[in-house]
């Protein structure tokens, strides 16, 4: 199908903004762009009904320093799951800022304690950096849930784009290292193969907000020389998935990341792992964070939020019946 009008509308209203292509700017051009960017499209800050949640401002220890994390925390009473979220932008741009819309929505809409992590970015910290923080924060979170209300045994990692990447390498991480004990991944539009060859970057490599030129550059600041194929850069040559934590895979039709996020989950379904892949026809790259102007992506986070609330609900004692159906959306 074509690219969705209120899509095509948004991007002749970020065309508009007038940004110099991606190989003019240097890395902090591209993350002030990329904060005014944030503006655009985005919606209401938690989900419907559901009241705003609570923030704090707390730091991890981490292999180089301190790292920042913003901990969202729900109303009423818990004991809440606990989501570790990381944010897109390619390890090189992107904030708690940027996805705060997005946390927000994720926190309230599950309910869960969310904790956004602000991990150090390349090309000032190239790989594995990004991977370093990404786990130090998660083992943070596991031994700090419940002073938030939440219970570590109820453990979700997810990310959207980058961050996508990260949740996953984490996860296969936490299996081989022996915890923290990981339940779910929410993967929204990630980066699983840094070699850039699937079809997808020659169908959608230009004209649909994330471009193949702007993923070459944020590989070649992240990667620094690192082999592209290492399972820490690239989860999809990953030799062994058995064992991982259930996967939900979210990928947009006219985004140069589509066929790798749905090669990881066809890829962890081979390996005996519960993993769906939703396509969203008509979206673009991180659709789901302009809600404000797309009735798609309003429509898309609510399923969302019910696979992360299904795949972090308590588990049921033995011999107790299942429940039936699966979020919705196009498998």
């Amino acid at each position: 199908m074509p690219v969705h009008p209120q899509v095509a509308q948004l991007l002749a209203q970020i065309d508009a903004l007038g940004q110099p292509p991606v190989a003019d700017m240097d890395p902090e051009q591209f993350r002030a762009a990329f904060r005014a960017l944030a503006t655009v499209g985005g919606g209401s800050p938690a989900a419907e009904g559901t009241g705003q949640p609570s923030t704090e401002e707390h730091v991890a220890p981490g292999p180089a320093g301190d790292i920042p994390l913003r901990v969202y925390r729900p109303g009423g009473a818990g004991p809440w799951p606990v989501v570790v979220f990381f944010h897109g932008g390619g390890w090189v741009i992107g904030d708690r800022d940027t996805h705060d819309g997005l946390c927000r929505h994720l926190c309230t809409g599950t309910p869960a304690v969310l904790i956004s992590v602000d991990y150090r970015l390349a090309p000032e910290h190239p790989f594995p950096a990004a991977v370093e923080d990404a786990e130090a924060a998660t083992r943070w979170a596991a031994a700090n849930a419940a002073q938030f209300g939440a219970d570590p045994a109820r453990l979700a990692v997810a990310g959207d784009s980058a961050g996508g990447n990260l949740a996953a390498v984490v996860a296969r991480r936490a299996r081989d290292q022996g915890g923290p004990p990981i339940a779910f991944q929410l993967l929204l539009y990630p980066v699983t193969d840094l070699t850039r060859s699937h079809p997808s970057y020659v169908a959608n490599g230009e004209g649909y907000l994330l471009t193949a030129q702007a993923m070459a550059w944020f590989a070649g600041h992240y990667l620094a020389g690192a082999d592209p194929r290492n399972p820490d850069v690239s989860p999809l040559f990953t030799a062994d998935l058995r064992g991982l934590p259930s996967a939900y895979v979210v990928t947009a039709e006219f985004d140069p990341l589509r066929d790798e996020g749905e090669a990881y989950a066809a890829a962890l379904r081979r390996a005996g792992v519960d993993a769906t892949a939703v396509r969203y026809d008509g979206m673009i790259h991180g659709f789901l964070s302009m809600d404000g102007l797309l009735d798609e992506a309003r429509r898309a986070l609510a399923v969302t939020v019910e696979a992360l609330r299904a795949g972090l609900a308590p588990r049921r004692p033995s011999g107790a019946p299942a429940g039936t159906g699966e979020p919705g959306g196009r498998p």
